[in-house]
């Protein structure tokens, strides 16, 4: 089953004609597209699918809903590398 991970907004950036932040799931960060939610900013959470925000949440609907995630094991693919993620020991 596919889950929306819910993250907080570090950093926005314009990539390929397309805004983009970098987003942080508890100790990992990623990328993900933000065209659906326009308005995000950075240190705001949103729920990201696929690579993509699809809402902002509250801070603490953020919170409860990873801590549940993480209860019922459903983090583990945010533990596997990015595809553009360099092996351990190598610089991007």
């Amino acid at each position: 089953m596919c889950l929306g991970i819910p993250g907080k907004i570090l950093d926005c950036f314009a990539a390929n004609g397309l805004r983009m932040a970098t987003v942080q799931f508890g100790g990992i960060t990623r990328q993900a597209c933000l065209q659906y939610v326009p308005d995000a900013q950075i240190g705001d959470y949103v729920v990201v699918h696929v690579g993509f925000a699809i809402s902002k949440l509250d801070e603490e609907e953020a919170s409860r809903t990873y801590r549940l995630l993480e209860e019922i094991g459903q983090l583990l693919e945010l533990e596997t590398p990015a595809v553009d993620d360099p092996p351990d020991g190598e610089e991007k």
